[in-house]
């Protein structure tokens, strides 16, 4: 079971050696992933996509872990994904959010794929929209993406789900650092967790009032601020119809529409990665620069140089030849 098609086909079957293997696949860059995709494309686009992001500290897993469980009390089985930050120096991941999730791995309802953030800074890992494509055609109903949650600007949670809940905790400025970063501007549910605590209240009353003063969405879709305990299972019900709220108002506005935007940055991204590969890679431009620097050229006058090459077709024309002869 090593051939796209038979991957494919094991996959809309249900098959979960088949979703693993798939989402590997993806991960690695396997030139056998595009094709699989291709195969699987039909099924793509059923389930519900929630991003949950914010900073560290703030009960993501635990609140991820918990919508889960109500999810499922509900009938609806669920695809977890969960970005953890990669070492600078392995590029492997510590992959802890299966150790937090361990109640729901017993749950045949419930599938938890850990990934390595790798190079990207912005939150998740490269193939997260592939995976979610690739567990969207196996069929769960509902998926959740945990972003790593280092730094505040996670911005490409945006591209991977429909509804984006934004995690803050009291006690920890999360108010005024969301604020500074603009992650009120990715959130369509804003969630106070640890909402027990002491300072919740405020946190959330400042919230509010950002949300209302500040120009945020211009799509009719007004930002709530909900209240909850993940630990302690409250206020999960209440999230959860913001979340199917946030929904209906997508479908009602044009969710369709929004889903090929996304689609749209996704092509760029790919673009632009499979740019950087030939670039950098067949055409062996880093030892060009270097020769261009060490003459004197300025940074700005060499870009100028390889975009003019690029455009006009003619790096295009040596990386060909370059591969010619190298397959001699």
């Amino acid at each position: 079971m090593r051939d796209p098609e038979t991957i494919a086909a094991k996959l809309v079957e249900g098959d979960r050696l088949a979703l693993s293997r798939s989402i590997s696949w993806a991960e690695n860059g396997d030139p056998r992933f595009p094709e699989t995709l291709g195969r699987i494309w039909e099924h793509v686009g059923r389930a519900r996509r929630t991003g949950i992001t914010g900073p560290p500290g703030a009960g993501k897993s635990t609140l991820v872990n918990e919508l889960a469980r109500h999810l499922r009390e509900d009938g609806r089985t669920v695809g977890i994904l969960a970005i953890d930050p990669s070492s600078p120096f392995s590029g492997g991941a510590l992959l802890g959010d299966r150790i937090r999730m361990e109640d729901r791995t017993s749950d045949s309802g419930v599938f938890i794929r850990s990934m390595a953030s790798r190079e990207s800074h912005g939150g998740l890992a490269r193939a997260s929209v592939d995976a979610c494509d690739v567990m969207d055609a196996y069929g769960f109903d509902d998926l959740l993406v945990e972003t790593v949650g280092v730094g505040q600007a996670e911005y490409d949670v945006v591209g991977a789900a429909d509804t984006v809940l934004v995690v803050l905790c009291p006690g920890a400025g999360d108010g005024i650092q969301a604020m500074k970063a603009g992650l009120l501007e990715v959130a369509d549910i804003l969630v106070v967790n640890k909402s027990d605590l002491p300072g919740a209240d405020r946190l959330q009353t400042d919230l509010e009032e950002a949300t209302h003063t500040r120009d945020i969405r211009r799509d009719g879709w007004e930002v709530p601020v909900v209240g909850v305990s993940a630990a302690k299972d409250e206020g999960l019900e209440k999230l959860l119809g913001a979340i199917d709220e946030h929904r209906a108002h997508l479908e009602k506005t044009g969710l369709a529409a929004v889903r090929r935007e996304k689609r749209a940055q996704q092509v760029e991204r790919v673009v632009g990665e499979r740019l950087e590969e030939e670039l950098w890679g067949s055409n062996g431009l880093g030892q060009r620069v270097d020769s261009a620097l060490n003459e004197g050229s300025t940074a700005y006058d060499i870009a100028e140089t390889i975009l003019e090459d690029v455009l006009s077709g003619k790096l295009a024309a040596l990386g060909r030849d370059s591969k010619t002869k190298a397959a001699r």
